[in-house]
């Protein structure tokens, strides 16, 4: 088997047609598909050769339907593309590998960690990264951020200038953090696409300057190879259980160089296409290592200062409604 799919499309056509090109380029008789709740309402899930429709990731089918599809198609390699999939198809690999497919997750511990925002300050601590002081909700300091424990897209978050802003939603929900405010005006915010093989060890790392942010995802973006790209080299070269792609957030003070981690996510970002067109080839070496079965080397030949303004398209089907 050696199909790939790409789980929970949504509109991630940049990423599809990326797996896509570097399929065709390696094994051309194969293909890439994708799967969403609601296929027809997908517009990554227009652009493949066949897609299919996958229940809610908490029904209690999920895996079973995930497998079924794998296995009457010839996938190999499943590729999850949003964080509530995490969880399940991490807990679930080693019954997908006896069925001969690999999802390209990292190991259940990592993404656990991940998953909670508290124990990802802890884990970047570990290597010797600052993070956000998290506050008491009876004593802190003004500004400060609030966010979900285990929230995404930037949902749920509140920065707080003054005590008039707070109401008891704040106070009363236990999933609700209390942290320092690192100041904008004096940090840039870079998500980072970092690669780690089989091995766990990273083989390419390419900030992107975060200049624009639309629903959570990068808008405007510049890739970097500045201080933060030699830092994370040094400091997170090994990390235990991480594979494929781990998306990486930051601040970076502009004339200090003093770095503050905020989160991980372990699995494709929004703003992966920029990466990739700098020559941060991502697909292939999943392509490689997966089904190829070579090993990776560290490669840092992308390309510094593209710059990414993105746009939206549309994706025109023709169907009536019988």
């Amino acid at each position: 088997m050696s199909n790939i799919l790409i789980t929970s499309a949504g509109k991630r056509v940049s990423l599809v047609r990326a797996f896509q090109k570097e399929l065709k380029q390696l094994i051309p008789s194969s293909y890439v598909y994708a799967a969403d709740e609601k296929p027809d309402l997908s517009a990554a899930c227009q652009i493949v050769e066949k897609n299919f429709t996958l229940p809610n990731v908490c029904h209690i089918n999920y895996v079973d339907a995930l497998i079924t599809i794998c296995i009457d198609n010839n996938i190999s390699l499943i590729v999850p593309t949003i964080d509530s999939e995490l969880l399940l198809l991490s807990e679930s690999q080693e019954q997908l590998r006896l069925k001969g497919i690999t999802p390209i997750i990292s190991s259940l511990e990592l993404v656990m960690q991940c998953r909670d925002k508290r124990k990802i300050h802890k884990f970047f601590n570990l290597f010797g990264i600052y993070t956000a002081k998290e506050y008491s909700k009876k004593k802190y300091i003004l500004p400060f951020f609030i966010k979900p424990i285990d929230g995404s897209r930037s949902s749920d978050t509140y920065l707080i200038s003054d005590k008039s802003e707070l109401n008891d939603y704040h106070f009363q929900n236990k999933q609700l953090m209390f942290l320092e405010y690192i100041d904008h005006n004096l940090h840039d915010e870079y998500t980072c696409d970092m690669y780690y093989g089989k091995d766990n060890e990273l083989k390419c790392v390419v900030p992107r300057k975060r200049i624009e942010i639309r629903d959570g995802e990068v808008n405007k973006g510049k890739t970097s190879k500045n201080f933060l790209f030699k830092f994370l080299k040094e400091k997170m070269f090994k990390i235990e259980g991480a594979r494929g792609c781990l998306t990486a957030q930051f601040f970076l003070n502009k004339k200090t160089n003093h770095i503050v981690g905020i989160e991980i996510n372990p699995r494709f970002g929004g703003g992966f296409p920029l990466s990739y067109l700098a020559g941060a080839n991502f697909p292939k070496w999943i392509i490689q290592e997966y089904i190829f079965n070579k090993s990776i080397l560290y490669v840092e030949d992308w390309e510094s200062n593209l710059l990414m303004l993105r746009y939206d398209d549309e994706i025109i089907v023709n169907k009536s409604d019988a």
